[in-house]
């Protein structure tokens, strides 16, 4: 068994070097057809050293991006060839390849970068910490009550913009000797501002069900994924219902550790067509795409496992239910909204129906709701956390710039005592 092992992994670190080694020819030539950034041109950067598996991370980001780029440039710094080429096929910010440090000193020695963002923990985020006369800011890739978003890695940087007062409660209760006054600043979710879209589907009568589970977690603590406990009992039940209808949008990296999560997907998604073709009128969703928002606007009801989907749902103030996971070592922080979600255990996947027309006739549901999403972002009137997102940006340039000034005359002083000394 240990030699089948080691043959997996050797056959799949060859896949790995092969497409790593096509991504980055792929990226080369498709830079060279497009014409060269001016120098000095970006001020903003958003560093992305991981591959195309985590593209979610920075597509979330886009929109909100490209708003902040009409006053602020912006470009993306990719480490990564997979990322990079993702990156460039969606086209929708500038991107810069440094695979190399000498090739992120030459981007960083070319541009005039001011305040560089930051929307997960990788571990070659240290290579740009190195450069200072910037600031360093962690803007994550989602809101959530998982123990990521208490990490001390959040010291690490100047600042971090952070969503509301749950995630200052947060940070506070684990963080020692952390100023949360001086380091974060509080923006909401600016991705909210953005939960548009074409609807694959035409509008009717039907009830829309979004189940959107995360994958399966890395370590018992993590192990949050619903797809192989509840999934397909959900699914079925909304697949056998008239009076409703499935978006399904898996985790990208479903499947990635365990095998039974990937074949559990692969189920759901035939289900899925299996039930399209029987009944053309329905049109369930398997939802694989880049975009982000039209679902959580869409849908009458959000099932979500215990993921960052658990909190863009809850921007958009609709319905949603957690999953509970089946594994009693997942942490669960019940210190914030999950401690009054409404749950989904496994026992109860089968009655979805039930429980969803449950929800919906339910006002105190609806009014505990409202509240935690208030507190988790504030004001959530469209283009408020748009509003504090840009605030926040100018904010850290008057900052960039008295601090440039101060730099400046230590620099013109020390000139001038060394002339005198001379």
């Amino acid at each position: 068994m240990a030699i089948i092992t080691d043959a997996r992994k050797a056959v799949h670190l060859v896949r790995r070097a092969i497409a790593n080694r096509s991504a980055h020819l792929d990226v080369r030539r498709t830079l060279a057809r497009l014409p060269r950034p001016p120098r000095k041109h970006y001020r903003v950067a958003v560093y992305f050293a991981d591959g195309d598996v985590n593209m979610y991370q920075m597509r979330q980001w886009y929109k909100p991006l490209q708003k902040l780029a009409e006053t602020w440039p912006v470009v993306v710094i990719s480490r990564s060839a997979t990322g990079a080429q993702a990156l460039l096929a969606d086209g929708e910010l500038p991107v810069a390849f440094a695979p190399s440090v000498r090739a992120l000193e030459q981007v960083v020695a070319a541009q005039d970068i001011r305040v560089v963002l930051y929307v997960n923990q990788n571990t070659r985020n240290f290579q740009m910490f190195r450069y200072g006369h910037r600031w360093h800011v962690f803007i994550n890739h989602g809101e959530s009550d998982k123990m990521y978003m208490t990490t001390n890695q959040f010291k690490a940087y100047d600042y971090a913009l952070i969503a509301g007062d749950a995630a200052r409660e947060r940070l506070g209760r684990v963080l020692w000797d952390y100023d949360l006054e001086a380091r974060t600043i509080e923006i909401g979710r600016p991705q909210a501002d953005h939960y548009s879209g074409t609807l694959p589907y035409p509008q009717d009568d039907r009830t829309v069900v979004l189940y959107a589970p995360t994958w399966e977690g890395d370590r018992p603590a993590a192990h949050y994924g619903s797809i192989a406990t509840h999934g397909e009992a959900i699914a079925a039940a909304v697949l056998a219902s008239p009076r409703h209808r499935l978006i399904y949008r898996p985790h990208p990296r479903s499947g990635v550790v365990d095998r039974a999560y990937g074949e559990a997907n692969r189920r759901i998604i035939a289900a899925i067509a299996a039930a399209n073709a029987a009944d053309p009128t329905a049109h369930h969703v398997f939802d694989d795409g880049p975009d982000l928002g039209w679902q959580l606007a869409a849908a009458d009801l959000a099932i979500v496992d215990i993921s960052a989907m658990v909190y863009d749902r809850l921007a958009a103030d609709k319905p949603l239910l957690v999953t509970r996971p089946a594994d009693p070592a997942a942490l669960i922080d019940t210190g914030g909204y999950l401690a009054d979600a409404e749950w989904l255990d496994a026992s109860d996947a089968d009655r979805i129906i039930d429980v969803a027309d449950r929800i919906a006739a339910d006002p105190e549901a609806t009014s505990r709701l409202q509240g935690w999403s208030r507190h988790y972002f504030g004001d959530t009137t469209p283009g408020a956390a748009t509003a504090r997102f840009h605030g926040a940006i100018e904010l850290l340039m008057q900052r960039w710039n008295e601090w440039d000034a101060r730099t400046v005359t230590v620099a013109d002083e020390t000139d001038e005592a060394e002339f005198d000394d001379a």
